[in-house]
């Protein structure tokens, strides 16, 4: 049977309603050239197709080239399949005359190939990316090894066994994918249609060789070279090419004269390498593992690594040791913690440095509400060892010309480069640049855009809208969010200030906190029926017409609530006195900050927790009673309320957090009951106040 071009399949495509049969409501998933998607190989092209009523994407697979056997065998297979309930392989449906082509062919209907579409990468171009990291070579070569172990026990085989047919997915999980050369028990004393690739088959293997052992040899060859590879990463470097690991053919014919064999000698001090190097050698002598347990491939599961936060606190800069520069680091050295505000000229972080920390080049007047860029600063230079850079970590400093991500970082927490206009070089394959983007590798999530466009269409294919993705891009008018969105996250467009026009499709089901904050020219919002997790007030600082059609929220007289009216999520009404409805929990972050209009509140004995920066800004406030029901208070919960003159803090408070009442400097009394108290850092500060307690041995802090 003669098989379209690669080109004529394309046509065919394009136009799914009218050129496939049982699988219309199928269409295809558009590249960033409005193409279909698609990767070829040898006998087949494969195209990514999306259901549009439940937003699945599945793998449709066209052959190119002829097979005998081949509708049996998927038939046989998908049986096979039917009750087998693994990740590490996936559905398979085979579909005789179902896509239409026009083409030269004498047929002009073709057969196709239905599975789940497979979220990932290669383990080729994953190697390809991490193998000079340690960590996630040994995590692979673990899961390869329980992958290999599992498919040992079962009677039936993949038949082609090699990086290019696994997938690694996003959490690192692994599944088998084309399964031209499978063995299935239903098979057994046929011909197989495939020996495998060379460079992963043994040597000897014919097409005779047809059973449920076939995956032995090259499951002992790739095991062996992803240990080793993850025990020292140069042997890739030296022995491996792009299409295959550590050996080659010509390898296996002899192992005893292969130098990469014998430069795996030299690994023997490690167990499990041993192990798996005996396996191969046996997998050599018999061209299958028959003879041996499959639970040889039981690998200790390697120690987690330590995890840094990116997250500065006060008792980390307490703590913190100092260079020559003043720069604070944590004791290890491995954290860089603040930079100081003198410092001029170019600077080179320290090497070894693993995580630069959250608004680690940012200085703040915490006295004066105020946070500024670092504007002394022209040249960093960020050392290879560098992993993880965190939030707002380069925020404002807007002396800086350029910054370049070295290839060892593979962690950005929310957007290190808001607010900075330099020139941005990425060297990392955690990520990719194009166009002053900056998206994570499989562009599921869009970090950071930095272009002066006023209109941008985010490409199909994006999850998550990361936090503060958009901030401060006072240039952007308009932008469209594809349904692959499911996630906005906190302050995504907070200051665009020209953004008059956004649409939140169907397919977000959760929105972050001050996502819209300052989006002067906005005029409205719906939140889409799909949102079901709101994060703080996404609203606070935006004064246009709100509208809800979810379920999962109560809208009423410009409140937002939860559907069952226990958390009051954003005030916007423009009242003077409100009172909270009795029944009401929490009062999430930022309800009320910066209404400006609120002079009096009434809290309900519901409340028992009153979130961060709740009242924030609002500085027609006069005075609050918080009711003994309430157990906690959020940071910076009343900061900068500059008329509030009275606050009782009931014996339920035990902590008064940092910044509550911070700027309040129309503070005169503070009735605090409870003697054991905790006061932080700065709850106080700039209020100049008299105290009264119901307990004499109160501790205050300095003011």
């Amino acid at each position: 049977m003669q098989y379209p071009l690669i080109s004529e399949y394309l046509a065919a495509i394009r136009d799914t309603d009218d050129n496939l049969d049982k699988l219309s409501h199928l269409v295809p998933v558009l590249d960033k050239y409005g193409e279909p998607y698609r990767s070829s190989g040898a006998f087949a092209v494969v195209f990514k197709m999306k259901d549009e009523q439940t937003g699945k994407c599945y793998a449709l697979k066209c052959f190119t080239e002829d097979q005998e056997g081949r509708a049996e065998a998927y038939r046989q297979i998908a049986e096979e399949f039917e009750f087998v309930d693994s990740s590490y392989i996936t559905s398979v449906k085979y579909l005789e005359k179902e896509l239409f082509v026009d083409c030269n062919c004498e047929d002009e209907e073709f057969p196709v190939l239905l599975m789940d579409w497979i979220e990932g990468e290669t383990m080729e171009t994953y190697i390809a990316a991490n193998y000079t990291d340690t960590h996630a070579m040994s995590m692979l070569c673990y899961r390869f090894c329980k992958m290999a172990a599992w498919l040992r026990s079962q009677s039936f085989a993949h038949g082609d066994i090699k990086p290019d047919n696994i997938m690694v997915r996003p959490d690192g999980t692994l599944t088998l994918v084309d399964y031209d050369g499978m063995f299935v028990p239903a098979m057994k004393g046929q011909k197989s249609p495939t020996v495998g690739t060379k460079d992963f088959s043994h040597p000897l293997r014919t097409i005779n060789d047809f059973d449920e052992t076939i995956d032995d040899f090259a499951l002992a060859s790739i095991a062996l070279s992803l240990k080793a590879i993850s025990l020292d990463p140069s042997l890739l470097q030296t022995y491996g090419a792009s299409d295959r690991l550590l050996f080659s053919a010509t390898d296996y014919t002899d192992l005893s004269k292969s130098k990469t064999f014998t430069a795996l000698q030299g690994l023997l001090s490690d167990e499990e390498a041993k192990t798996l190097m005996s396996m191969l050698l046996l997998a050599s002598a018999k061209k299958n593992l028959s003879m041996c347990s499959f639970r040889l491939f039981g690998l200790q599961k390697p120690k987690e690594e330590e995890v840094w936060s990116t997250e500065v606190t006060d008792e980390d800069l307490k703590n913190a040791v100092e260079d020559e520069f003043g720069v604070k680091y944590s004791k290890d050295w491995k954290r860089l913690l603040k930079v100081p505000s003198c410092l001029n000229g170019k600077f080179s972080i320290r090497e070894g440095v693993k995580i630069i920390g959250d608004k680690a080049f940012m200085w703040s007047m915490e006295d004066l509400g105020l946070t500024m860029g670092w504007d002394n600063i022209t040249s960093i230079n960020i050392p290879n060892s560098v992993t993880t850079i965190g939030d707002s970590a380069f925020k404002d400093c807007n002396s800086l010309t350029s910054i370049n991500i070295p290839s060892s970082v593979i962690t950005i927490i929310g957007n290190p480069f808001e607010g900075w206009h330099g020139i941005l070089h990425n060297e990392s394959k955690a990520f990719i640049y194009e166009d002053n983007v900056l998206f994570n590798k499989y562009k599921t999530h869009l970090i950071a855009y930095r272009a002066e466009k006023t209109n941008y269409i985010i490409p199909n294919g994006v999850t998550i809208i990361g936090s503060r993705a958009f901030a401060g891009c006072e240039a952007l008018a308009n932008i469209n969010i594809p349904n692959s969105v499911t996630t906005i996250g906190n302050s995504a467009f907070a200051g665009c200030k020209a953004l008059a026009n956004i649409n939140i499709p169907n397919s977000v089901t959760t929105i972050g906190d001050s996502i819209f904050s300052s989006c002067e020219a906005l005029i409205g919002i719906s939140i889409p029926s799909s949102v079901v997790t709101i994060i703080g007030n996404p609203f606070d600082g935006w004064h246009g017409d709100l509208h809800n059609e979810s379920k999962a929220f109560i809208y009423e007289e410009n409140v937002l609530f939860n559907k069952y009216k226990t958390h009051l999520i954003a005030y916007r009404a423009k009242e003077t006195n409100y009172i909270i409805p009795n029944g009401v929990t929490t009062i999430e972050s930022r309800a009320f900050a910066w209404c400006k209009f609120l002079t009096h509140i009434n809290i309900p004995n519901s409340v028992t927790t009153i979130g961060d920066s709740v009242f924030e800004g609002c500085n027609a406030l006069t005075n609050i009673n918080i009711p003994n029901s309430v157990k906690n208070i959020g940071d910076s919960a009343f900061r900068e309320c500059n008329t509030l003159t009275n606050i009782n803090i009931p014996n339920s408070v035990t902590t008064i957090v940092d910044s509550a009442f911070a700027g309040c400097n129309s503070l005169s009394c503070i009735n605090i009951h409870n003697s054991e108290t905790i006061i932080g850092n700065s709850a106080f500060a700039g209020c100049i106040y008299n105290h009264r307690t119901t307990k004499t041995n109160q501790k205050y802090p300095s003011v």
